[in-house]
Formats: structure tokens, C-alpha cells, sequence
């Protein structure tokens, strides 16, 4: 195993090295979808995806054609999660609140919870049809109360958007899908291009060109976050089971080359152990190749004396995923600061979170868990303010706020408090 120290370097030079190459591609990229629109959008659609429809959107008849192409128990699985994440998103809704107080007598101050107007969800294609990413990106809008809801995706083999993510994407009630995925998908959304209007917010993960483009069409489009490699960190005390962690170790190493996962234990014998455990289940894996290299390249085994070693050492990784094996998983609960999200014993494993539970699965990664949280409902709202005064509150504050501009040098803002003043003193 590497040293922590040396494999974070080693990181973020290729990380640079790679950035550089895809930053000028996405850019001049985007350019040409500003200037060139939809003949620029389909050139790329066919040199990446071989795709190049009389139209990008969806069709019904396209739609209804998924249904029947899908099986039973996928439909039945697919309700299930989408019904959990809308569940969890309802109650996140339900601890939010408007307001309106009177903070002094006649000063009234509130709180508005308006909803984007329209968003995008970027679904990715990739090696696997990534069907979850439906309900995590579309599901917390709608629940949000967000009026139009679009989502694009990438042609697989130049037939469309593979018939089990269109299937959950018409289960959400998404309002308008389009086949199209990568830069082309990116550009369209923030800019729009003919017959389809640009959105406000996007929000989904996707691969270096995604995260690329997002992060250079912010600002002129909300975005949820820049989606890196997956990450996953397991803190295991001795008695932990190192069955469980080498399989929840492989689980989130199959996602590509890049992924990250990390064992933090106090148990040289339990390190061991899954050691062990690792090249006994990589055999049984089809994406064994994927798997090893990714554990090989960017995995880590840290051994620690104390748990509060270990949370430490946690929080400073600021990890997407974090799983707690331990006797007392409340003391990690009450303790761990920075990550994406948190799965507690034994019982529960990073794949519940990924695939339906309830929680999101679009998650802070790069340490960005150091300051923000996943993707949730709140995230579709805009939280804004109001305020209100009568005469009397009005002509009671002036002088004060007056004073203040005066002090800055704001002249013309001061004017317009003692003309208040003034005149609500008649």
C-alpha cells in the first residue's frame, strides 16, 4: 500500500495533467454550441455516440416501447426506490418552513421557499445503465414542486437511451428527455438550442467531460456539484467482519479505475484479514479487472491506535461515503464532521445508499464534504427574503441605517432613508 501523503500527490498531478486536456476540449466545445447550436450539438452527438435522430427528444411510442422491453421485477424494483426517495425528499421538504416575524414592533422580516423553474438531470451511460441516477436527480425536484423537469441521456450503441433508464425516467414524471449525453448534453441544457428551452439548474454526475462542462457553464446555470471518482471509507474495529468489508471494499472499486476506497482500523489482525478476504472475492467478480486495479492503484489500509484516531483521520479525508463497523456506531454519528453520507453498522452498506434507500447518492467528493452536503431537495428551492415596516418602525430605523451609509460614503442610500424619515414624521 501507498503512503497516504505520496497517493494524494500523485493524484492531484494527474488530476492537473488530465484537467488540462479536457478543460480546453469542453471550452472550445461549448463555444461552438453557443454559436453553432443544434448543428453543432448533433456533430458531436455523432462523433461521440454515433447518434443522430430526426430528433433528440423522446417519444411516447419510444417511451411506451421501454415498458414492454423491461421485466416485471425491474419495474416492481424501480417503484420501490423511486417511492423511497420520494418518501426521504417529502420529509426533508417537511423541515423546511416559510416565516414571517416581527423582529422589533413594526419591523416585519420572512422567509419565501420558491422553486427553480426548470432543471436539468444529467443521467449518465457509461459501462452500466446507471437507472438510481434517475431518482436521485429528478425525483427531489419534483417533490421540490420544480414546474419542468428535463432530463438527457446517451445513446447506448446508437439506439437510444437504454430502455431501463427511459423506464424510470417516464416513472418519475420527467417532462421532456432527450437523447443526448456528454458535452453536447451539458451545452443544450444550460444554453438550449432549437425547439429546446435552456434550464436554470442542472444537476446528475457523469464523467471528467460532464463534471467539465458543468463547471464551466456555472454561472450562467446553477449546478448541483462537481462530481469526481467515487470514494468510500470504512472505519472497522476489531471485532468488525472482513467478509462484509472486502465486499463493500470491491463494491465501490468496480465503479472505474478512479475510485477511492479506504479501510481505517485499530486491528492489524482484522487489516489482515480483508487483505485476505480481497483476493478471494475479486476472482468471483465479473468486473474483476476494474476492481483490482482501482484497490491496487488507489486503495488504502491505515491502522490507527484509538477510535478517536480514526475519526480523525476520517475527517481530515472528508470522504464521499463513509461506513462505520463498530460496537458503539453512535460515538462516530456524534463525532464524524465531514462527509457526503454516513451508512452505520454492520446491517447496512454503501449499495443501499446508491441504489434506493432513500438517501441521494450524488454526493460531495474531492474533500468538497469539508463544506457542503449532497444533493437534496433543498437544493431546488431558492430560500429568499422580505421585510416590511410600518410608518412609525420606517421613520424609527432611518437615522440609524442613514448613519451608517453616511459613514461608508454611500450618500445617495442615506437620501433614502431620511426622505422616509422626513416624511413619516409629518
Amino acid at each position: 500500500m501507498k503512503q497516504v501523503v505520496t497517493y494524494l500527490k500523485e493524484k492531484n498531478i494527474q488530476s492537473e495533467q488530465k484537467g488540462g486536456n479536457v478543460r480546453d476540449i469542453v471550452m472550445k466545445e461549448l463555444t461552438n454550441i453557443k454559436d453553432d447550436g443544434e448543428a453543432a450539438v448533433r456533430r458531436l452527438s455523432e462523433k461521440f455516440d454515433g447518434w443522430n435522430p430526426d430528433s433528440f427528444k423522446v417519444s411516447n411510442e419510444e417511451i411506451y416501447e421501454s415498458i414492454n422491453k423491461v421485466p416485471e421485477t425491474f419495474k416492481q424494483d424501480t417503484k420501490y426506490c423511486q417511492e423511497q426517495v420520494r418518501m426521504f425528499a417529502n420529509a426533508q421538504l417537511n423541515s423546511l418552513s416559510e416565516f414571517e416575524r416581527e423582529i422589533q414592533p413594526g419591523v416585519y422580516l420572512g422567509q419565501k421557499l420558491i422553486p427553480i423553474e426548470n432543471v436539468g438531470a444529467y443521467i449518465p451511460g457509461g459501462r452500466f445503465p446507471i437507472v438510481s441516477s434517475v431518482q436521485m436527480s429528478t425525483i427531489p425536484p419534483k417533490v421540490a414542486g420544480v414546474e419542468r423537469v428535463i432530463a438527457c441521456s446517451p445513446s447506448r450503441n446508437g439506439e437510444g437511451i437504454h430502455p431501463g433508464v427511459l423506464y424510470a425516467l417516464h416513472l418519475a414524471g420527467v417532462d421532456e428527455i432527450y437523447s443526448l449525453g456528454g458535452i453536447q448534453a451539458i451545452g443544450t441544457m444550460a444554453y438550449g438550442i432549437e425547439g429546446i428551452k435552456p434550464v436554470d439548474f442542472i444537476a446528475g454526475p457523469g464523467n471528467a467531460f460532464v463534471a467539465e462542462s458543468k463547471r464551466q457553464v456555472f454561472g450562467e446555470v446553477g449546478i448541483d456539484q462537481i462530481a469526481g471518482p467515487s470514494e468510500n471509507l470504512i472505519i472497522a474495529e476489531a471485532d468488525a467482519d472482513p467478509v462484509l468489508i472486502a465486499a463493500d471494499i470491491l463494491g465501490q472499486c468496480e465503479h472505474d479505475y478512479q475510485a477511492v476506497s479506504i479501510l481505517i482500523t485499530t486491528s492489524n489482525e482484522l487489516a489482515s484479514k480483508v487483505q485476505h478476504e480481497i483476493r478471494e472475492q475479486l476472482p468471483t467478480l465479473d468486473t474483476a479487472k476494474v476492481a483490482e486495479a482501482s484497490w491496487e492503484e488507489n486503495g488504502e489500509i491505515i491502522l490507527v491506535d484509538t477510535r478517536e484516531e480514526a475519526v480523525q483521520v476520517a475527517n481530515d479525508y472528508a470522504i464521499e461515503h463513509v461506513q462505520v463497523q463498530a460496537e458503539y456506531s453512535n460515538y462516530y454519528l456524534n463525532n464524524l464532521k465531514n462527509y457526503g453520507s454516513l451508512f452505520l453498522g454492520e446491517e447496512t452498506t454503501v449499495t443501499y445508499g446508491d441504489k434506493g434507500i432513500g438517501t441521494n447518492h450524488i454526493l460531495p467528493t474531492g474533500k468538497a464534504a469539508r463544506y457542503t452536503g449532497g444533493l437534496w431537495v433543498g437544493k431546488f428551492l431558492k430560500t429568499v427574503t422580505y421585510q416590511k415596516c410600518t410608518k412609525e418602525a420606517s421613520k424609527r430605523i432611518a437615522p440609524i441605517l442613514s448613519r451608517q451609509c453616511r459613514y461608508e460614503g454611500m450618500v445617495a442610500h442615506a437620501v433614502t432613508a431620511e426622505l422616509r424619515e422626513k416624511k413619516f414624521s409629518l
